[in-house]
């Protein structure tokens, strides 16, 4: 079950008190009292994500409630209910925070609105803070290059579990895409209007992981000023990411299990139980069972995380994908920064088949950034290359001839895969090996080739 969001009314006319309790109990948790002191005493013991409120109280203004609810709570929403005709008062409260106001006589089509609108906004505003401002296109399986077998495999898998909730461990050498990956899974499964949320394991510092995870209750350590929800809570509803999930350490193992067995939790410093409704990716560039050997992972937290095992290949594995990566590449730094790149020098070509790419796709995109970024004409030539292992690349090794201008990308990785061949005498198996890739690939390129003429 959902966790659901908790209003508080407070308004001292049992007829307006009842009307709203009525209205909102079947969606949401709520509790009424009927006057301001006692108000103020339930929100200094309980978080509301939505408090309203009269202005005129018979003890305490409503100004005055949600000044306290804003500086307890700062997250939390305030609707205020004035009376007919007191523009004065609900120009006072917009400006002291309140998300909107109604004044009395409204309906009950008018408040469930407002209510409804509120907790889109809150919502809104959560995904902004954790940096969810990327258009959900920009996350589509179709968005995913690679037309190599094993890319391919992890299409068909992706597309199989999206639309489920099964829990999904995605593994993978640094730069592969996991994250991308995990993106995708979540944009193309029945909670893409939901939150997708991003835990990075490997960059919470080691005390405050249980915090981060399922949240805190303010004073339940130094440094804890608010009531805090953590990275479960806000994404009831949509996706976990646990990423690098190896590096969390092993006395809280134990914990994760029961949240994700049962998906319910307790915040540091409050025993109250929240059950929330997450499906969960996680991802690791290490071996787990290698860990779970070493002592390090529990082997029962690696069996419940590894309900659908997907395994990334590295570029090395898949370099019949370089080119489309290069054309994507190519295309989308040219455009950040005004240039005209056509095409590349086949030494260059060359090169990028060859070297093994210990950054993988990460490494491969930085790599045609610098070149697009300092070339100056229509060509990347060695010149413009930088590899890791290798450093400048260009000083080892000189360019070869220029191709025609305005060659594009396919003819020339066409032309160096025949030249490639040619130079191991028409022996596919050499030439496969030559250029990282399959026989079945080479052969499927060639059939490609001689359709074409």
């Amino acid at each position: 079950m959902s966790v659901t969001p908790k209003i508080l009314v407070v308004d001292d006319e049992p007829t307006i008190r009842g009307m709203l309790y009525e209205e909102l109990k079947h969606k949401y948790s709520v509790s009424v009292v009927e006057t301001g002191k006692g108000a103020l005493k339930k929100i200094k013991h309980n978080e509301y994500d939505l408090v309203i409120t009269d202005v005129y109280l018979p003890d305490l203004n409503g100004l005055e409630i949600l000044r306290n609810v804003k500086q307890l709570h700062p997250d939390s929403g305030v609707i205020v209910i004035t009376g007919q005709g007191s523009i004065e008062s609900a120009v006072k409260a917009m400006k002291d925070g309140a998300y909107d106001f109604l004044a009395k006589g409204f309906s009950l089509d008018e408040i469930k609105v407002t209510v409804e609108n509120f907790f889109k906004y809150q919502r809104l505003v959560k995904e902004n803070e954790l940096l969810r401002s990327e258009l959900s296109s920009r996350y589509g399986i179709d968005n995913i290059i690679g037309t190599s077998e094993g890319m391919q495999r992890v299409f068909e898998t992706v597309e199989m579990v999206a639309p489920t909730n099964a829990t999904v461990l995605i593994q993978g050498a640094s730069g592969t895409g996991k994250e991308l990956i995990a993106k995708a899974i979540h944009q193309c499964s029945k909670r893409s209007e939901n939150p997708f949320i991003k835990t990075n394991c490997a960059a919470i510092p080691e005390g405050l992981v249980e915090s981060e995870l399922f949240g805190h209750e303010k004073g339940s350590f130094t440094g804890a000023l608010k009531n805090t929800k953590g990275r479960f809570e806000l994404a009831d509803g949509g996706t976990l990411l646990l990423d690098e999930i190896s590096e969390i350490q092993p006395n809280l193992q134990a914990k994760l299990l029961r949240v994700l067995q049962e998906l319910e939790f307790e915040k540091v410093g409050n025993p109250q139980t929240i059950k929330v409704d997450v499906r969960i990716i996680a991802t690791t560039n290490r071996d787990l069972r290698e860990e779970i050997a070493k002592g390090t992972f529990r082997e029962d937290l690696y069996y419940r995380l590894n309900v659908v095992p997907l395994d990334l290949p590295p570029l090395k594995d898949r370099k019949e994908d370089i080119l489309l990566l290069v054309e994507h590449f190519i295309e989308k730094f040219s455009k950040e920064n005004d240039r005209a790149i056509k095409t590349l020098d086949i030494a260059v070509l060359k090169h990028l088949y060859e070297y093994d790419w210990p950054g993988n796709v990460r490494e491969l995109e930085n790599t045609m950034e610098r070149a697009v970024v300092v070339c100056r004409e229509q060509t990347i030539q060695m010149k413009h290359l930088y590899f890791s292992q290798d450093g400048d690349i260009a000083k080892k090794t000189e360019s070869a001839v220029l191709l025609p201008s305005g060659m594009k990308l396919k003819e020339l990785e066409q032309r160096f895969i025949l030249q490639t061949l040619d130079e191991e005498n028409g022996n596919r198996t050499w030439a496969a090996d030559k250029l990282g890739i399959s026989v079945r690939t080479l052969r499927n390129k060639l059939r490609e080739y001689s359709e074409e003429k």
